[in-house]
């Protein structure tokens, strides 16, 4: 057994324009508010605003946007961005500072090289040491190399 639907035929086509509804949050989004600024004492209106939700939501949004860049430019092009760590790691300075680094430990180098030298000294002129060459055998700390 067969079912069958019979649907009656529309002898004319009326062009239906259906309205479309808006969700209940985009009509909220769109209607309009008045924000109304009273004088306290004599409740006279200094100022009125007209505003929708969507405008406010608008305006708020931009604010922050601007606020955003004008902090991001203000530390990215002023030397703000020195006191962020890790921020002000341009090639010049990491150079400058594997320069200094070098130097430092070839001048700490130099110091024990000198020190050694002022203790073995000291030991010839107080009769201290036994001397059997006329030079004192310096042990001179191996050179480390800083790799960062």
């Amino acid at each position: 057994m067969g079912f069958a639907i019979a649907v009656p035929y529309l002898h004319t086509f009326a062009p239906v324009m259906a309205k479309l509804e808006l969700p209940a949050g985009l009509k909220r989004l769109r209607s309009r508010y008045r924000l109304v600024v009273m004088n306290d004492d004599t409740y006279e209106e200094v100022v009125t605003f007209r505003l929708s939700r969507l405008s406010v939501y608008m305006v708020l949004s931009t604010v922050f946007v601007v606020l955003v860049g004008l902090t991001t430019a203000l530390i990215v092009f002023t030397p703000l961005k020195y006191y962020i760590p890790g921020a002000g790691s341009d090639y010049t300075a990491v150079a400058a500072l594997k320069r200094l680094q070098y130097r430092v430990d070839s001048v700490a180098r130099e110091d024990a090289i000198k020190n050694q030298y002022i203790l073995g000294l000291k030991k010839a002129l107080s009769g201290e040491a036994v001397i059997s060459l006329d030079t004192t055998q310096l042990d001179i700390p191996p050179v480390s190399v800083i790799s960062d």
